[in-house]
């Protein structure tokens, strides 16, 4: 039995049936991208004709496939820029969703089409809105469910403004991450409705999380239900890690193991909630890998830190510039996550007030972590 197969037979009886009228490799375009490390890109084209087990292998594994690199431009670094999501994933988020006959649902980026054909088959596609940002990608998904005779309802737009000719929803469905919820996503949900979305900080891409929409007038709250990775949405993606820039540099020892900076997804997640807009890469000489691997941060505005994984104690392990001290931050980070008692994600949840600012808290709303409205 493979991933696909193994993930249907868990689904109780209604998703089950939605799932086996909406097979995934049904909206798979024929060309997908594999990752292979001996490619510059990191990922090798696979086309079905050429390498039908190849695509099929793909097709059927319960993980995502990559269906798209750096938005389809040619000739670009081979950033995955849109794919068909891990099975099991989905299972879950729409089991988040918790829809019942009759609800409405705006579905965000339609991507391979897939999630929305899987709505529509479970709700009937005129309960189905699905909005996809690149006219290209929005066309193929196009064919793809006309072919399986599921038609959602279909726009081609940025889903972070939601899609007002539809509104109100009973849920919306992101695809993307995001790492401030629209506020127009919480003003077109019913009062009650449920908001499901991956969402993350640029340190650390890694939460589901489930909203209540509770009126106008009125705040979300929500929990952080999973850990999840996806594709952030294009107007949200974080920027890349800099150069340092002209300032003096700073050298010294780090106060810590730069290995506890991520720890697990969970010591990730928190120490993103308490530095914000930093962004980790990491670093290193193929000639000398052992000797200068390194994770760097950036914020995007003229601070930047490098920390060496080995010989970490040493007066020179650590190099901050700017403003702000980036690796000073990540180290109070950890340290208030493991004073908290290392607490998973699923401890934190979200509220978004009626102005659209926003916060994170641990364990209840009261316990406000810091604000992440951006």
């Amino acid at each position: 039995m493979n991933g696909y197969a193994k993930v249907i037979a868990e689904l109780d009886a209604e998703w089950r049936g939605a799932f086996e009228r909406a097979p995934r490799h049904t909206f798979l375009p024929d060309t997908l991208w594999i990752p292979d490390d001996g490619e510059p890109s990191g990922y090798r084209r696979v086309e079905r004709s050429r390498e039908p087990d190849v695509w099929w292998d793909a097709a059927n594994a319960d993980d995502s496939v990559v269906t798209q690199l750096d938005d389809g431009a040619s000739g670009g670094p081979g950033v995955p820029t849109s794919s068909g999501s891990m099975p099991s994933l989905v299972a879950t988020m729409l089991r988040e969703l918790a829809v019942e006959d009759g609800h409405t649902v705006l579905d965000v980026g339609t991507g391979t089409g897939w999630t929305s054909a899987l709505l529509a088959a479970r709700l009937g596609g005129e309960q189905v809105t699905t909005i996809e940002i690149d006219p290209v990608v929005a066309a193929g998904a196009a064919r793809r469910l006309e072919a399986a005779r599921l038609d959602p309802r279909r726009a081609v737009g940025d889903g972070l403004g939601g899609w007002r000719p539809g509104a109100p929803y009973d849920r919306i469905h992101s695809t993307a991450a995001v790492r401030t919820v629209p506020k127009a996503w919480i003003e077109q949900t019913a009062p009650g409705g449920v908001v499901v979305t991956p969402w993350g900080t640029p340190y650390a891409n890694a939460g589901l999380l489930r909203l209540v929409a509770e009126g106008a007038g009125r705040d979300a709250h929500g929990r952080f239900v999973e850990n999840a990775a996806f594709m952030w949405m294009r107007a949200q993606r974080p920027h890349g890690v800099t150069a340092p820039g002209s300032g003096r540099a700073k050298a010294g020892a780090s106060p810590m193991d730069p290995d506890l900076a991520e720890e697990n997804v969970h010591a990730a997640f928190a120490i993103g909630l308490r530095v914000p807009g930093v962004r980790p890469a990491h670093r290193w000489d193929r000639a000398d890998p052992g000797g200068t691997y390194r994770i760097e941060l950036s914020d995007g505005d003229g601070s930047w830190a490098s920390a060496r994984y080995r010989r970490w104690e040493a007066g020179d392990a650590v190099t901050q510039v700017g403003p702000r001290r980036l690796w000073g931050e990540i180290c109070e980070a950890r340290e208030w996550w493991v004073e908290q008692g290392r607490p998973e994600l699923t401890r934190f949840g979200l509220t978004v007030q009626p102005d659209g600012r926003q916060c994170v808290w641990l364990d209840g709303p009261e316990h406000v972590v810091g604000d992440v409205t951006g």
